[in-house]
């Protein structure tokens, strides 16, 4: 059977069902199309001829199923991306939190960055933090996400000049470092981040958190999933912390304890608690 047309229907329903069950990523037959070019690909790459034995090999084969789930992930990331949510970022929610902090006795912001892709958004965030919070203030960033080769870039912290458009020369200047190609995030700014492999599946552990970004991720989920992640991350953010999703994803209709909260820079969630 040639690799073109080697999908059958059940072969498409035990890879979609495979690769929900480990990870949440929902393949619906309008992204089929999506899934079967991944699947090529790694067949080409691993030189295995017959879809089933492949089937086999990410049942038995813990690495190269992370290497599919690596594969069939959409890694679409920029600095800055979406000014409103840093204006809000920037303006609004941190000098709320610092407000709240100093009013409890704390002084580390806590966020995590979940689909970090890359690196560019939680880069981001380090930079404005470390731009405007007042003396005596430290910040906690955990970025996360389910492409260990997008890790890797991540952590290299280099990014083409291409990369870095859309960066004020303010910050270009002032946090980057140029290089033959391309800029590399100054060592501090990459030191402040810690990345880590996450299936957002599970648990993270993490607990205690001021602001989770998780930007054009839960868009790729179905709806049981996307409210199990959505409450693992209720459970894991302090009282008074705050949600950013992407601006086409919404918590409406969703059995969830977040509020919904519209500034004049952009709209997000908070939990809440006097």
């Amino acid at each position: 059977m040639p690799i073109e047309n080697f999908l059958t229907e059940v072969q498409f329903s035990k890879f979609r069902d495979h690769i929900y069950n480990a990870s949440g990523l929902h393949f619906s037959p309008s992204n089929r199309t999506i899934l079967e070019s991944r699947l090529k690909e790694r067949l080409r790459k691993t030189g295995i001829p017959d879809i089933n034995e492949y089937y086999k090999q990410i049942t038995t084969n813990e690495g190269e199923m992370k290497t599919l789930l690596d594969t069939v992930t959409t890694n679409l990331t920029r600095f800055f991306r979406n000014t409103a949510h840093f204006n809000a970022f920037e303006h609004y929610v941190i000098p709320e939190l610092v407000k709240h902090k100093k009013s409890i006795g704390e002084n580390t912001i806590k966020i995590w960055s979940a689909g970090c892709s890359t690196g560019e958004e939680p880069y981001s965030l380090a930079i404005v933090l470390k731009d405007i919070l007042p003396p005596g203030f430290t910040y906690d960033i955990t970025a996360s996400d389910l492409s260990l080769k997008c890790l890797m870039t991540a952590k290299e912290g280099f990014y083409s000049d291409q990369k870095v458009n859309g960066i004020s020369d303010k910050y270009l200047q002032r946090y980057f470092e140029k290089k033959p190609n391309g800029y590399l995030v100054r060592e501090d700014i990459r030191n402040s981040v810690k990345f880590d492999y996450h299936n957002l599946k599970a648990d993270s552990g993490q607990r205690n958190l001021d602001m989770v970004f998780c930007r054009n991720v839960i868009i790729y989920f179905d709806e049981t999933a996307q409210n199990n992640v959505i409450n693992k991350f209720y459970q894991a953010m302090n009282n008074h912390s705050y949600l950013f999703i992407g601006h086409s994803e919404s918590l409406f209709g969703m059995d969830t304890k977040f509020e919904f909260l519209k500034t004049e820079y952009a709209t997000m969630y908070r939990k809440f608690s006097n």
